[in-house]
C-alpha cells in the first residue's frame, strides 16, 4: 500500500505542477499582455482542477501556486522590512527651465551627456519586491524609506505580480515598482460605500494606499489592484542600461509601463513630456508626470545621491487642472447611514472641462485643517481628475470678520445631538427616526442590489415617509390597496404596480435583506458571506460577536458594526415586522449551471424591451455572467441605443458585438436551465 500511495503522490505532484505551470501562463497572457487566448470556462476548468487537488493534497500546496492569490486569514499586524538601499523619494521639476539645470548639474558631474529614460509617472504607491530563485518571498511599502511594512499576503492578491518568475537569474532579487488603482475600479468601488455608508476615497492613489493598509488579503483582492515594476536593485550582469532593466522586467513576466521612450537629448525629452500630456484623460488611470532617468546604470552610481532623492533622476511632473473661486457657503449634510458630511458650496468655475459649484471636504477633521471659511478665495482640483475638493485656500485675499467654521453638534436634519465614535473619523447622527435616514433606507431597500422594488425610488420613498407615515422597510408590506392612488403621482394603476412590486419582493432571500437593511460597513458581498454562513436571520441574530469575526472575510471592525446592529431595539422590531409579513429571511441558492455558464455579458445603452436588470437576470438564468465594464474576458458586447464609451472599448479589444435584437433572439434560442 505504502508503494501505492507513492505512485499516486508522484502523479498528483505532475498534474498539479502541469496546471500550475498552465494557469500562469493564461495568467501572464490575460493580465500582464492582454492576449488570452483560452476562454474564460475553459480556465475555470483548470482552475477549479488545482483547487480540488490542493485541497484533497494540502500537503502538496506550493507558495507560488495561482491558488495563494485569493488571500488568507486575516493578519495581526504587519512586521517591517529595512529597505538597504533606502526607497527615497524623486525631486520635482515642474517647468523645462528646471529640468534644463538638473541636467546641466549632471553634465558636469560626469564630464559628459547623457542619455534619459523618460516613463509615465503612474500615481500610486510605490512597493519592494523579493525574490529568491525566481519565486516571490516577500513585498513591502516604502513606508519611511529607510523602513516599511511587510505586506506579502496582500500583494500576492495583484496579478500583475507574478509569484514565479520566467528564467530570472538566480538568488536573491529584488525590484521595485508601484501599485495603482484604475479609475474604474476607483468610481465602483466609491459606489459600493457609498451605498454601506463609508467615507469615499478621495482619489485611487488613496484608495491604493488604504488598500494595501487592509489587514484581510480577501478583501484586496476584491479591489483589483495593480502593479508596475520599474526598477531592478540588484545588479544583473549584462543589465546595464535602465532601458535593458525594463525589457528584462517584462521577459521575466512583470507588467512594465508601456509609456516610456528613451531620449537622446531634452529636445526629445520635452517632445515626450507633451505628447504623454496630451494623452493622459484618455489613460484609464492617473499619471502626473514623467519619470527622468539618466539611462546609464553606471552613471547612475557616479551620481548618487542626497539623503532624500538620487540626483540621477527626477519628477517632471504635469500642472495640475485647477481653478480658483470663492466659498459662498459650507453646509453639512446627512448620509443615509447618519454620517455627516460637510460640502462647499462655491462661486461656478470651469474645471477641466466641467462646471464645478459644490466641493466635498470629506470630514469635519478636513474643514479644521484648511481652516476653510465662507467668503474664503480657494483653490479647487478635481481628485483624481474626478472629484473636485479644496485644494488650498488663499488666506491673503480673505475678507475680513470671518470666523472659523464651527461642525454643528445637531443634526442638520432632525436636530439629535451627534456623536464622535472612538476610533472612527467624522461625526454621527444615531436617531433611527432621522427623516434622511429612513428616506435612505426605504430607497436601500427597494434599490435593485437588495429587494429591488420596481417603482420605489428617491420621490417615492419621500411620499411615503411624508404622507403616509412609512417609517421603516417594514411598513412596506402593511400598505393597503387605497392608500395610495388619491396622492399626487398616482393611480390606481400605479399604487396597483407598487405593491405588487412589493409583495413579489419578500422572496428575495437573506443576502439581499442583510443588504437592504443598511448594517454600516455591510455591502452586498459581505452580506452574502454572513447569509452563507448562517444561512437564516435568526442564527445571525444569535451569534455572538467572536462567531461573526470568525468568518473569513469579515474582520473585527465589520463583525462589531453587526453584531452591535442587531442589538439595536428599533432593529429587532423591524425584524419581527417582516416575520409578519411574510418576508423571506433564510438564504436563497443562486448558481446556476447552464447553456451560458462561462460567458460573459456587458451591456451599454438602453435596450428596447427590457431593462437593464431583467436582461442581467436572463443573463444569470442561462448560467452567464453580467459585467459593468469591458474587459479582455467579456464575451459579448450587447449594444442598446445611445451606447457610451463601453463601444469603443470592446472594438478596440475585439469583443463580440452583438445588437439588441441578436441578444434577444439568443435568449428566444436559449432556455434558461431548469
Amino acid at each position: 500500500m505504502g508503494s501505492e500511495r507513492k505512485v499516486d503522490i508522484e502523479k498528483v505532484k505532475e498534474e498539479l505542477e502541469k496546471l500550475r505551470e498552465e494557469i500562469r501562463k493564461h495568467d501572464y497572457l490575460y493580465y500582464v499582455k492582454g492576449e488570452p487566448i483560452i476562454s474564460d470556462y475553459e480556465y475555470d476548468q483548470l482552475y477549479r482542477r488545482l483547487l480540488e487537488l490542493e485541497k484533497q493534497y494540502p500537503e502538496l500546496v506550493t507558495p507560488d501556486s495561482p491558488s495563494q492569490r485569493v488571500g488568507g486569514a486575516p493578519l495581526e499586524g504587519f512586521e517591517t522590512v529595512p529597505h538597504n538601499p533606502p526607497m527615497l523619494s524623486l525631486d520635482n521639476a515642474y517647468d523645462e527651465e528646471e529640468v534644463k539645470a538638473w541636467e546641466t548639474r549632471i553634465r558636469k558631474a560626469l564630464g559628459r551627456k547623457v542619455e534619459f529614460m523618460a516613463e509615465a509617472k503612474i500615481d500610486g504607491v510605490a512597493i519592494s519586491l523579493e525574490y529568491e530563485d525566481g519565486l516571490f518571498v516577500r513585498g513591502s511599502t516604502r513606508g519611511d524609506g529607510y523602513t516599511g511594512d511587510d505586506i506579502t499576503a496582500n500583494l500576492k492578491t495583484i496579478r500583475d505580480i507574478p509569484l514565479r518568475l520566467n528564467n530570472a537569474p538566480r538568488g536573491h532579487l529584488e525590484v521595485r515598482g508601484e501599485v495603482y488603482m484604475t479609475r474604474e475600479d476607483l468610481s465602483r468601488l466609491n459606489k459600493k460605500r457609498e451605498a454601506e455608508g463609508q467615507p469615499l476615497f478621495a482619489n485611487p492613489r488613496n484608495a491604493a494606499a488604504g488598500t494595501l493598509k487592509l489587514l484581510d488579503p480577501k478583501e484586496v483582492a476584491k479591489r483589483h489592484l495593480h502593479a508596475w515594476l520599474y526598477y531592478i536593485i540588484t545588479k544583473i550582469p549584462g543589465i546595464d542600461t535602465q532601458e535593458k532593466a525594463l525589457e528584462a522586467l517584462e521577459k521575466w513576466g512583470f507588467q512594465v509601463n508601456p509609456q516610456r521612450r528613451l531620449c537622446r537629448n531634452l529636445d526629445e525629452l520635452f517632445k515626450f513630456y507633451r505628447e504623454v500630456e496630451a494623452s493622459r484623460e484618455n489613460l484609464p488611470y492617473n499619471i502626473d508626470g514623467l519619470v527622468v532617468k539618466v539611462n546609464d546604470l553606471k552613471a547612475q552610481e557616479i551620481l548618487g545621491a542626497t539623503a532624500k532623492a538620487p540626483r540621477w533622476a527626477i519628477a517632471f511632473k504635469f500642472k495640475a487642472e485647477q481653478a480658483t473661486t470663492v466659498v459662498e457657503s459650507l453646509e453639512w449634510s446627512v448620509g443615509r447611514a447618519g454620517s455627516i458630511t460637510p460640502v462647499a458650496n462655491l462661486r461656478p468655475v470651469l474645471l477641466a472641462g466641467t462646471t464645478v459649484k459644490r466641493a466635498g471636504l470629506f470630514n469635519p477633521e478636513r474643514v479644521a485643517e484648511l481652516d476653510v471659511r465662507e467668503g474664503d478665495t480657494v483653490i479647487v482640483e478635481k481628485a483624481g481628475d474626478i472629484i473636485p475638493y479644496i485644494r488650498e485656500v488663499n488666506y491673503a485675499l480673505r475678507p475680513p470678520g470671518t470666523k472659523p467654521a464651527k461642525p454643528p453638534t445637531k443634526c442638520p436634519a432632525c436636530g439629535s445631538p451627534l456623536v464622535k465614535e472612538e476610533g472612527i473619523v467624522g461625526l454621527f447622527c444615531r436617531n433611527w427616526e432621522c427623516p434622511v435616514q429612513v428616506r435612505g433606507r426605504l430607497e436601500l431597500w427597494a434599490s435593485r442590489g437588495a429587494m429591488d422594488i420596481e417603482g420605489l425610488g428617491e420621490k417615492v420613498a419621500a411620499v411615503l415617509y411624508r404622507e403616509i407615515g412609512v417609517r421603516d422597510p417594514g411598513d412596506l408590506y402593511f400598505l393597503k390597496p387605497g392608500c395610495l392612488a388619491h396622492l399626487r403621482g398616482f393611480g390606481e394603476l400605479s399604487e396597483s404596480n407598487l405593491l405588487k412590486a412589493i409583495e413579489k419582493s419578500k422572496d428575495r432571500g437573506l443576502s439581499r435583506v442583510l443588504y437592504g437593511l443598511g448594517i454600516p460597513n455591510v455591502g452586498s458581498e459581505t452580506a452574502a458571506l454572513l447569509a452563507s454562513h448562517f444561512g437564516s436571520i435568526d442564527k445571525l441574530m444569535a451569534a455572538s460577536k467572536d462567531e461573526i469575526d470568525e468568518i473569513p472575510g469579515i474582520g473585527e471592525k465589520v463583525a462589531h458594526e453587526v453584531y452591535n446592529f442587531f442589538r439595536r431595539k428599533e432593529v429587532k422590531n423591524l425584524i419581527a415586522k417582516l416575520k409578519k409579513a411574510g418576508v423571506k429571511m433564510e438564504e436563497v441558492a443562486r448558481e446556476v449551471v447552464g447553456p451560458w455558464t462561462g460567458l460573459t455579458f456587458v451591456i451599454t445603452g438602453t435596450l428596447p424591451s427590457m431593462s437593464r436588470e431583467e436582461a442581467h437576470e436572463a443573463i444569470r438564468a442561462r448560467g452567464g455572467k453580467p459585467m459593468d465594464s469591458v474587459s479582455s474576458k467579456t464575451s459579448y458586447l450587447v449594444v442598446g441605443e445611445n451606447p457610451g464609451s463601453k463601444l469603443a472599448k470592446a472594438e478596440k479589444l475585439g469583443i463580440k458585438i452583438i445588437t439588441a435584437a441578436q441578444f434577444e433572439a439568443m435568449l428566444a434560442e436559449t432556455p434558461p436551465a431548469k
